[in-house]
């Protein structure tokens, strides 16, 4: 069921040009876009298709819409981290990723990642005082970068949605849209 919740806004979607979950990346995209949101896929490398993994076997090509060293985050309502082991890992080897990504929080934007994706915000250095979740396998690093982990379906501390894994998919759509309909938050 479409609605207009997040019409006129425009989501930056971060990814590495290969080894982003697909399922974490379109499922996202299309709740952005039924909502009325507009969707952009974002890479180190335009010129590149960023290549989508179920798991670890190759998926779907995604054609990039802008290389992250073009992108400013102004131009932007919030920010999505799809996951995938592979894509925060290579994001966060790119200064102007990280950049990018602390941009968000700079602005006080919104900003959802799942699974792997809090990786991005380790490297990004923007957890400290915060609550999230994210796969397990990273919690330590979360706890180390100064955030507090829990483990839930979706968990929000003002404006950052983030969730565990592609079965929390459902609840964590819901309540990215929510918070991008918000925008900005205090924090």
């Amino acid at each position: 069921m479409a609605n207009d919740r997040l019409q006129g806004k425009t989501i930056a979607f971060l990814v590495a040009n290969e080894g982003v979950e697909q399922v974490e990346l379109t499922e996202p995209w299309r709740a952005v876009e039924e909502a009325g949101g507009r969707p952009i896929l974002i890479a180190p490398d335009a010129d590149k298709k960023v290549q989508a993994f179920n798991h670890l076997d190759k998926a779907d090509t995604f054609a990039v819409d802008m290389a992250v060293s073009e992108a400013n985050p102004a131009e932007f309502d919030g920010l999505m981290l799809p996951g995938g082991v592979a894509n925060p890992d290579q994001l966060r080897t790119f200064p102007e990723a990280v950049q990018f990504v602390k941009g968000f929080f700079d602005a006080k934007k919104p900003v959802a990642a799942i699974c792997h994706g809090p990786w991005t915000l380790v490297e990004a250095g923007v957890l400290k005082g915060r609550t999230i979740t994210s796969w397990p396998s990273i919690q330590t690093d979360v706890r180390n970068a100064g955030g507090k982990w829990v483990d839930e379906e979706v968990h929000v501390d003002s404006g950052l949605v983030s969730s565990r894994k592609p079965d929390d998919l459902p609840a964590f759509c819901k309540k990215m849209v929510e918070e991008f309909a918000e925008g900005p938050h205090r924090r």
